[in-house]
Formats: structure tokens, sequence, C-alpha cells
């Protein structure tokens, strides 16, 4: 484990400017996304007459742009510098979102939906990579954004829900004014972010993809991430079928409560875990995390024939296990990529977020057999382990000696 110089490692709140700045940025994008996706299915339902396969498609296409082409944003970032991709990508997430405010039909409705995953492919790598150009050696502030993002899930759908009655105006234009204030950020601090990536852009290839699809330690965490986000997108998609199975007409309200409790404990426990990641070794902590999650299966299994309890036991293993694994995976391409190609390869490492749509097809095709589903998933996420313990020893231009995929202290 790296740590700074002194050998005491900064508490987890502790940010200085520039990384408070980004922070800032992060929970400004979590509030906005969250406030306007989570109802995106809704909103075409009820002012569209397309199918509910054919909303699925329009929805899903949203992260399949942003995951597949995050490839071409993130070699775009490190060629032309972070910022102006960044300005350029916040520009159009506050044109798109007033655009929807005031048009009408589903051609229009849907290419704007669809403009919001183009959007992502400039903002997503961007900002990784300046966290990561203004991270600490340990990488904590990755950690610091997954907080962000849980208090993004909290306070973005309260918005978002309250608004949606109201009217479609206002609530489109939440999210613009909140993606406003994060451009507004950059722009106000453009100069000093800019700074971050001195002339990085220019020492290396101009668009450094083949290099990066060669790198194993990159492949393998960004598999690790697809692995990760292939199990963590059965709490959306198959767990509430499933408690709808066993409660009927009860369902929404018990997965209202764990949805909420989930995101509290992902508050609540990232500290404790970040104290847990500087006592253990970091391959130890990949292993609890794939066992918090493993745990969390069995107790939703047995929720059916023990009884509520049980799932909010099962909620509270799945937010160890989330604690600590999700943010592995960036920090991990925080301390593989060198300063010019972080851009590139954070963009590659999106293409992880495919986890989200095989994983809802997978379970959808298990979960008739309660067991079998439960017994996969519960072994699937170990996949991720000997992916995250890679381990190689380089020459890094940023002056590590040795990199460990995975070590999240």
């Amino acid at each position: 484990m790296n740590e700074p110089a002194g050998g005491k490692t900064p508490p987890l709140w502790r940010l200085d400017g520039l990384q408070a700045l980004l922070a800032a940025g992060s929970l400004l994008n979590a509030i906005a996304f969250f406030a306007a996706m989570p109802f995106a299915s809704i909103y075409l339902a009820s002012h569209t007459s397309l199918s509910e396969v054919a909303i699925g498609a329009v929805v899903g296409s949203i992260a399949l742009i942003a995951s597949v082409g995050g490839v071409v944003g993130g070699m775009l970032v490190d060629r032309f510098g972070t910022v102006p991709m960044m300005v350029l990508g916040l520009s159009a997430y506050v044109g798109i979102y007033v655009g929807l405010t005031v048009v009408d039909g589903a051609p229009a409705i849907v290419s704007l939906l669809l403009g919001l995953g183009v959007a992502r492919l400039f903002v997503e790598p961007g900002g990784k990579k300046l966290m990561s150009l203004a991270a600490d050696e340990d990488g904590r502030i990755f950690r610091v954004r997954y907080m962000v993002l849980c208090f993004g899930g909290i306070v973005g759908p309260a918005i978002g829900g309250v608004l949606y009655s109201i009217s479609a105006v206002a609530f489109f234009a939440v999210p613009a004014l909140f993606y406003t204030g994060y451009l507004l950020l950059i722009l106000a601090r453009r100069k000093r972010l800019a700074a971050l990536e001195g002339g990085a852009e220019d020492a290396g290839p101009r668009f450094p993809l083949r290099a990066a699809l060669r790198d194993r330690l990159l492949l393998a965490a960004t598999a690790a991430g697809l692995v990760i986000f292939f199990v963590f997108s059965q709490f959306e998609s198959m767990i509430p079928l499933y408690i709808a199975g066993e409660w009927g007409e009860d369902a929404v309200r018990y997965f209202a409560g764990l949805f909420i409790a989930n995101a509290v404990l992902a508050l609540l426990l990232q500290m404790p875990i970040v104290w847990l990641s500087r006592k253990v070794r970091p391959n130890l902590m990949v292993v609890i995390g794939c066992v918090g999650f493993a745990l969390s299966f069995a107790c939703f299994a047995a929720a059916a024939t023990e009884g509520l309890f049980m799932l909010y036991l099962g909620i509270v293993f799945w937010t160890v296990g989330e604690g600590v694994l999700l943010p592995l995976p960036d920090i991990a391409v925080h301390e593989i990529a060198s300063d010019d190609r972080k851009g590139t390869y954070f963009g590659v490492a999106e293409i992880r977020y495919l986890g989200f749509f095989a994983g809802p097809f997978v379970g959808g095709l298990l979960l008739g057999s309660d067991a079998v589903y439960f017994v996969v998933m519960a072994l699937s996420i170990f996949v991720c382990a000997p992916l995250l313990m890679s381990r190689r020893k380089t020459a890094a231009s940023n002056g590590r000696t040795e990199v460990t995929v995975g070590a999240d202290a």
C-alpha cells in the first residue's frame, strides 16, 4: 500500500481546494443525474406512444452510448484537453435538458435523451482524469466520489419525484440548473484545472488507444468492474422482482425501505471501510467485498422463509460488498495510467457499464429458479477477485515502483 510522505494517510474528508472543487462537481452531477434518469421510463410512457420494449431500448441505449463511446471520449480528452471537452459535455447536458422542457413528440424526446449518452462521453472520462491528476497517492478521492454518488442517489430522486408531479418544465429545469452549476465551477477554475495536465496531452501518442488495449492491468480492472456491475445491477432489476413475487403489493414499500437503507448505510460504512483498508492487505479487502455480496444473496434467498429481517440483514452485507468493491476499478485505473493517458484509460474503463446490460438479462433468465439464481450470483462476484489482485512492477512516470490493482489505501 502506498502512503504519503511521513507515513500518515490523511482523513478521507480532508481535501485540498481542487479536490474539493471536483468532489462538489461530482455531487452536482450526481444530483442532476438521479433527479431525472430514474423517471425517464415513466416520462416516455406518459408522453409518447412507444411500447415498453422500445422504452427499455431507449433508456438502455443512453448508458450503452456512454459505456462504449467512453473510449472515444477518453481519447478526445487526452488529445484536446480535459477542460475544453468537459465544458463541451456539460454545455450539451444543459442544452439537452433545456430542450426537454419545450419539445413534444417521440422523435424529439428520444433524440434528446440519447444525446445525454453523448454528453456523458466527455464528462465522465474527463472528470475522472482530473480527479486522478488531483488525487493523493492512495486514490482516496475516488472513495469520496463514491460517497457523493450515494448522497446524490438519496437527494436526486427526492427532488425529481416532487417536481415530476408539478410539471415537465420544472422537472427538466432542475438538472439543467445543476449542470449549469457544474459548468460554472469548471469555468471559474479552468486555468488551475488545465494546469493539472500541464503538457501531458502532448507527451504521448495522439490517440493512445492501442497501448491501452494492450495493457493487461487496465483490461483486468475493466473486466473486474464489469463483473461487479453485473452483480450490482441485480439490486435495481431482479431483486425487486423477487420481492414482488414473495410479498405482492407490499413489494414497493419493502424495496423502497431497502433502497433507502442501502444509501444511508453506504455513507455510514465508508469511513469504517477506509479504516479497515489501512489495517489489512488490499487482497483481503477484495475478499471481504466478495464475501459481503455472497452473504447478501444468501440472506435474500432465506428471506422467503425467514421473513423481512433477512432482507435487511442482506442489505447490510450488500452495502459492505458495494462499499469495498465499487470504488476499486477507478482506483486501479488511477494507479495504472500515466498522466498523458488517463483520459483514454478511464474511457476504456467505461466499458464495464456493459455489466448493467448483461446483469438484468442473465438474472431474468435465472430468476425462474430462485435457488439457481442466488447461487450463480453469489459465486459470480468472486470472478472479480483474481482480476483485482493482479500485480506488476513498473517504472511508471508518476514515480511509483509498484502498481497494485485493487489497492485501496
